[in-house]
């Protein structure tokens, strides 16, 4: 009897490389969304950081044109339609827009006279989940804390020391 060898081809891939191949893409996509979204939320902080620094200034060139600051009554609004009892507002408002802005989250800003900083009035956030306090990007941000500066690692330093917004 004669043998013949058969060479036999493969062809395809076995389950298990498959199987391999797959939890590595899905490892590898996790990486990616995870810090993907991290910079989502980094870029929402500094939105709204930015925001408030713009409010914050707005509010204070209308302090000076008028010789007083809006009422929390007035609110924000006083940036864009003039109250009825204000001499000297400047026409077309103290914001480049007809809408006040909102903060990286999409909720609108708090405008606060006398707040328990001392400060004549501050403008905030109420973070990521929209409620009073918490850490993180939960964190409270406030227009007195919205002059910031990079730090060597590249992080925003607010200036509260420990504010909960990570770096």
């Amino acid at each position: 009897m004669r043998r013949r060898n058969v060479t036999m081809t493969r062809r395809g891939f076995t389950m298990i490389e498959l199987m391999a191949v797959l939890v590595i893409l899905g490892l590898l996509t996790a990486l990616v969304a995870q810090n993907y979204m991290k910079q989502v939320e980094k870029g929402r902080v500094t939105t709204t950081m930015v925001n408030l620094k713009s409010l914050h200034q707005a509010v204070l060139q209308f302090k000076f044109d008028t010789g007083r600051l809006p009422t929390e009554e007035e609110g924000l609004n006083a940036l864009i339609t003039q109250p009825t009892d204000v001499q000297g507002w400047e026409s077309g408002g103290y914001l480049e827009t007809t809408d006040l802005p909102r903060d990286g989250w999409g909720n609108e800003f708090i405008y606060e006279l006398y707040p328990e900083s001392g400060k004549p009035f501050v403008i905030k956030s109420l973070g990521a989940d929209g409620q009073e306090g918490g850490e993180a990007y939960n964190a409270d941000l406030y227009s007195t804390d919205a002059i910031f500066n990079r730090d060597s690692s590249g992080g925003t330093d607010t200036g509260r020391g420990t504010s909960g917004v990570p770096k």
